[in-house]
């Protein structure tokens, strides 16, 4: 991998590029000069628009179907798998209960995430409550609910599996460098989601960055989502049919210290839009160390201001204290404690349900502190 430093110091963008990813199946150079350009992006924007990437079409109109025939539900229809009974934070949420920034998100939406035993540890890590079962619609309320969602979880993981082989091969690393990382207990998140038009002054979702490695799309045919340019503009990303929507999370950006970036982002729609999105995640105790990179890289991102000091969510706490929302230099140090932060960030009546006696702001006793502990 070359890379001129002064070529990759970009001041801005003013529109999301679209990518064919046709060259995935082709030979050696064709896929490494497709990942020298998807990596690029990455790293210049943060947000694409991919074809051709090889997911059956009906893995995402089967979905929109299930969306369309579950947010017509009765809320209390809706309510027998409301996330409020659920400790591991899955299930259906009305319009308003998630919070980012500390402010009120106007989507309904359904969360899924990879399926694992609940811990019965009690030494265990606090991100290991986040382990357990989703909470699934029975059949007669409505027809394959489970196996939609599992069919789509499965296709879009190996997506983006692949795309994290071609973020691979543009670092200079092996193309199976992610796979070997993430381990055999992924964590991943499925979320279904429905807006209605969005009041004046408010947001469907409001400004965040993703918390994970990488973020797959199906934006439907509503626009509405859109990014920010470091200029400070609002850019729409396009609605391509067949297309999914890559954006990179903080996760991506924490061990490519800095290189690849989670860009600021959010939805704001003048009319009821339905969106379905898949977030990649690792094993809860995969450690967000830096990896090794060329020193092209680094350079990257030494000249770039933007780069370099790119920061990372905040917790409610520093937000009320008077950081910028992104601009937090905390760093996790496991996918677990990010994913702990989130919650804790963006369910903070969820949180205190279910883990009254966590209720400072601040995480305690991650998986890496554990480690400490106990050698």
């Amino acid at each position: 991998m070359t890379l001129d430093p002064s070529a990759t110091t970009p001041t801005g963008f003013d529109e999301i590029p679209i990518l064919g990813l046709g060259a995935i199946d082709g030979t050696d150079a064709e896929r490494r000069e497709l990942a020298d350009r998807f990596c690029r992006i990455c790293h210049e924007i943060g947000f694409l628009v991919v074809t051709d990437h090889g997911v059956d079409p009906s893995v995402v109109d089967d979905v929109f179907a299930l969306m369309s025939e579950v947010f017509a539900l009765d809320d209390a229809d809706k309510a027998r798998i409301d996330k409020v009974r659920s400790p591991h934070f899955r299930g259906w949420e009305a319009v308003g209960s998630e919070h980012t920034n500390n402010r009120v998100d106007v989507r309904e939406q359904i969360d899924t995430w990879t399926e694992w035993p609940v811990s019965d540890d009690p030494d265990a890590p606090i991100d290991s409550r986040l382990l357990g079962p989703n909470q699934w619609l029975p059949d007669d309320v409505v027809a394959g609910h489970r196996d939609v969602t599992t069919r789509w979880t499965d296709e879009l993981g190996r997506l983006a599996d692949r795309l994290l082989g071609l973020v691979a091969l543009g670092l200079g690393l092996d193309e199976d460098h992610f796979v070997a990382m993430f381990g055999d207990g992924s964590m991943s998140l499925t979320k279904m989601i429905s807006y209605p038009a969005t009041p004046e002054g408010s947001a469907g979702v409001n400004a965040h960055h993703d918390a994970g490695f990488i973020t797959l799309l199906a934006p439907g045919t509503v626009a509405g989502l859109q990014v920010r340019s470091p200029h400070g503009g609002w850019i729409d990303v396009p609605i391509v049919p067949g297309a999914f929507v890559v954006n990179i999370g903080e996760m991506l950006q924490a061990v490519t210290a800095n290189y690849l970036v989670a860009t600021p982002h959010r939805v704001i729609t003048s009319e009821p839009r339905m969106s379905a999105a898949y977030f990649h995640g690792p094993t809860l105790d995969t450690e967000l160390t830096p990896l090794a990179l060329p020193a092209e890289i680094h350079d990257a991102v030494a000249a770039s201001p933007r780069h370099a000091s790119a920061g990372f969510m905040a917790s409610a706490a520093e937000t009320d204290s008077g950081i910028d929302d992104m601009a937090s230099s905390h760093r996790a140090t496991t996918y677990g404690e990010q994913l702990w932060n989130y919650f804790r960030r963006s369910y903070p009546d969820n949180v205190a349900r279910h883990h009254g006696d966590l209720t400072d702001d601040e995480p305690s006793s991650t998986t890496s502190e554990r480690r400490a502990t106990v050698g």
